[in-house]
């Protein structure tokens, strides 16, 4: 079975209707093995703020050392995003494998008209992927309810339910009291339910079960989004867990206090809204009780929680703003955070699905100059000609209709003033297909032999009965993207038009992402490009896009960076006792010094120092400890003719070392820290941004995937997003595919191997592969890996890398001068 025939099966069963009860979940569960009965789950319910609540309780246990498995719905862009460990999608192989061990179970149950339902199927793949990877902790967010939902098949050891309104009352209950009653039932045995409810909601769940509450202290704030509409009487005014959240630090994020029965957190959060205040108090209090994290992992984890979609700041002039608000009291949420902006002008990007209440969205959000309408490429878009009669009744806005998404988006981002700004909203699916305007990458793919060809058209899940058809016809020049189905349908359309090749994903959901392999001659690229501009579906962005992945466009490389005309060397200099190669050989700060001195002499234009180690299994050491260690050895490199580095993801030593005159910053951990992002945009520095699974490596825990270089480059893409809106230039990031960061050796090949697809990013490149283990395949263990690290430095050399960063530089210096002085040179 293929990674599409295994989705597309699912996708059939969302249009079943749910029954009441766990009988189906729990009947599948019994077929391969009962995995649930392995796992210490932990059940998040609520009307609203339960998928937050989720993403920050997976983010505290994540960073207090615990492998978690985590549930979430709905998805933006691939129905992988709902089953993730460590933040990781469950891989398509798995999928694969899953549906081919339960589908003879669905065909059973479905010849007894019992068929279960596509979220049943995807709770029970969670819980089995979950087992088989072994996690620490499943924390699942519920889907409707709480007594029937699918998810309690399991026995939580935690629970929570983060608000109660009316909501699917055909199925939980006409009245505040029973929707209460009905999610109260996820409550563990043995530890109180937590809870951000109030009012009816709270008392009807305090009949249930003990509780611990979660709220801001005497108020009755509608901000917080616990929406039964009720008074807060006399038993809500004290919680037994208190929070606030202060004001703006930064344009993206707040402060936030909690303080617990002898515990207190004070954090900065980047989920905006006093609402979402609550649902970190609710993660904390959650994280408490499952674990034992500290307070430094707790404040990290709700600091570095990310939660795309969801008032996301993803742009500055104009301001640039998507939030999937699809009611009205998320809208209200939406123009109350709005207030704490300013801007001249509002131009609303609009889209809803057909069921929502439009015209209570309408009023509910801010007043428009401008409002851009699109329907998303999803089954139960509404029309614009209904939003537009609606809007049209509710505004005074100049109204316009587009026929998708980015084209609407285009128009409003090039209407719009550097003073303005710019708000998509309606759906979760139109913020998805908006979020490709910053997220979509075409890069270029080699296609040179048919093997190659049909490597690339597996990756991308082309049908393999199409495959035949393709690999003869796919000439050298090709290019690999993600698009919606519309702009697949248009792009192959006019690809057959002009003689190339468009080969198509077999994945038929309308509202996930659709890989497209594109082939063709320069000329036939030019008339693509020159025609995609005028077209309704992908439009000037893509044709722009498109025109820098087949090289039509300028080359612009320039700049004051040693990286900017050539491929530069970066010395690695750990001062370190226990480095995996050169650990305790400069830990000394005479030594350091002079070790510096000789690699540049040898060739070095970058020196990096390090102060910690990342190697597998290494313990990690406190800031402390680092600044004690590099400090120094900064200190007397001031004036040496290299561009200086630290290597280091604390906040805390990153900005010593820029006082103590470091030049740019290199983070293992691609920025993950918000902290390090801030130090980075406030010193102006080049950055090297890292793929890394776990720093340090977990030497155990291996990266599975259909394809590496799609993940990595998915991962890197996001890494960038919160980069930029941190207020980090791109031009300033350099990327990392991070060779032999918890990938196998034949993984690390392959990035080596498709290096050039990184240019797809739109930044510098940097590989760092310097004797390590994976270079163990191509000599003995306990051989020398000095000559594989010269060869591979010369394959990245001719693929076009920016950096190299090496142990040994001199040999390595010479390999690069001796590839760009062949043909393919850059």
């Amino acid at each position: 079975m293929e990674y599409h025939e295994a989705i597309n099966r699912l996708e059939r069963l969302r249009r079943l209707r749910p029954e009441m009860g766990t009988d189906a979940t729990e009947a599948m569960l019994a077929e391969i093995g009962n995995p649930q009965e392995e796992l210490v789950a932990v059940q998040i319910a609520g009307s609203n703020g339960k998928g937050s609540t989720a993403r920050l309780l997976d983010r505290i246990l994540r960073e207090s050392g615990a492998t978690v498995g985590c549930y979430t719905s709905p998805d933006l862009n691939d129905r992988r995003e709902r089953i993730t460990v460590d933040g990781r999608k469950i891989p398509k192989a798995e999928v694969v494998d899953f549906v081919e061990a339960i589908w003879p179970h669905v065909i059973e149950r479905s010849t007894e008209s019992k068929a279960p339902t596509f979220f049943e199927v995807l709770t029970a793949m969670a819980l089995w992927h979950f087992e088989r990877e072994g996690v620490d902790v499943a924390v699942l967010e519920v889907g409707i309810g709480g007594r029937y939902d699918a998810t309690s098949v399991v026995d939580p050891v935690a629970a929570a339910v983060t608000s109660v309104s009316l909501e699917h009352t055909d199925i939980l209950g006409s009245t505040v009291a029973e929707i209460a009653r009905d999610k109260a039932q996820v409550a563990p045995g043995d530890a109180p339910l937590v809870t951000g409810a109030t009012g009816e909601a709270l008392s009807e769940i305090r009949r249930e079960t003990d509780v611990v509450t979660v709220g801001p202290a005497g108020e009755s704030d509608s901000g917080t989004a616990r929406a039964s509409g009720d008074s807060i009487d006399a038993s809500d005014s004290v919680p037994d867990v208190r929070v606030k959240e202060g004001g703006m630090v930064t344009k993206t994020m707040s402060s936030v206090s909690i303080v617990g029965p002898e515990w207190e957190i004070r954090s900065r959060i980047p989920l905006l809204g006093s609402h979402q205040a609550v649902n970190a108090g609710i993660a904390a209090t959650l994280a408490r009780q499952v674990a034992d994290p500290s307070t430094d992992d707790i404040t990290a984890g709700i600091r570095n929680v990310r939660w795309p979609g969801r008032f996301e700041l993803v742009g500055d002039e104009p301001l640039s703003i998507l939030d999937g608000a699809h009611n009205p009291d998320a809208c209200s949420t939406v123009a109350t955070l709005l207030e704490r902006f300013e801007y001249d002008d509002l131009h609303l990007v609009f889209g809803a699905l057909r069921e929502k209440d439009v015209p209570g969205m309408c009023r509910a959000l801010p007043e428009s100059d401008r409002v851009y309408l699109a329907s998303p490429d999803v089954e139960r878009a509404r029309g614009t000609d209904s939003l537009a009669a609606i809007f049209d009744d509710q505004t005074d806005a100049t109204i316009d209709r587009y026929e998708s998404v980015l084209v609407a988006l285009d128009r409003a981002l090039r209407t719009a003033d550097p003073s303005d700004c710019v708000l998509v909203t309606g759906s979760l699916s139109v913020v998805a297909e908006a979020r490709d305007r910053w997220t979509r990458s075409i890069r270029s793919v080699r296609t040179s032999t048919r093997e190659q060809a049909r490597r690339v058209l597996t990756q991308a899940d082309v049908p393999a009965a199409r495959h035949r058809n393709c690999v003869d016809r796919i000439p050298r020049r090709t290019v690999r993207v993600h698009v919606r189905h519309d702009e697949a349908a248009e792009l192959r359309t006019l690809m057959a038009s002009l003689g190339g090749t468009c080969a198509v994903s077999g994945v038929e959901a309308t509202d996930q992402h659709v890989e497209v392999v594109l082939a063709g001659t320069i000329a036939q690229f030019k008339t693509l490009t020159a025609r995609l501009r005028g077209r309704a579906i992908g439009g000037r962005r893509l044709a722009e896009q498109l025109t820098n992945a087949v090289g039509l466009g300028s080359d612009d490389s320039s700049g004051e960076y040693p990286w900017a005309s050539e491929t530069a060397v970066m010395g690695i200099l750990n001062v370190t006792p226990d480095s995996f190669h050169d650990g305790g050989e400069y830990d000394a700060v005479e030594d350091a010094v002079v070790r510096a001195e000789e690699m540049v002499a040898a060739g070095a234009d970058v020196i990096d120092v390090g102060g910690e180690s990342t190697r597998p299994g290494a313990e990690p050491i406190s800031a402390e400890t680092e600044r004690e260690r590099v400090l120094p050895v900064l200190d007397r490199l001031d004036g040496l003719d290299a561009t200086i580095s630290i290597d280091t993801h604390k906040p805390s030593v990153a900005e010593a070392a820029l006082d103590a005159g470091a030049e740019m910053v290199n983070d293992v951990t691609g920025l993950t820290d918000s902290r390090v992002r801030e130090v980075v945009a406030e010193y102006d520095v080049p950055a090297v941004l890292m793929h890394s699974p776990s720093v340090p490596v977990d030497p155990d825990r291996r990266y599975v995937s259909h394809d590496v270089v799609e993940d990595v480059l998915e991962t890197l893409t996001e890494r960038i997003i919160l980069a930029e809106r941190a207020g980090i230039d791109r031009s300033q990031l350099i990327v990392d595919p991070g060779l032999g960061f918890g990938t196998t050796p034949s993984q690390s090949f392959e990035l080596l191997d498709r290096l050039a697809e990184f240019r797809a990013l739109g930044t510098p490149l940097m590989v760092g592969h310097s004797r390590k283990s994976m270079l163990e395949s191509v000599t003995h263990p306990e051989g020398d890996r000095l000559a594989p690290t010269i060869a591979a430095t010369t394959l990245a050399a001719e693929r076009g890398v920016d950096l190299v960063r090496v142990h040994d530089v001199e040999p390595n210096a010479a390999a690069i001068a001796t590839a760009q002085r062949t043909e393919f040179r850059r």
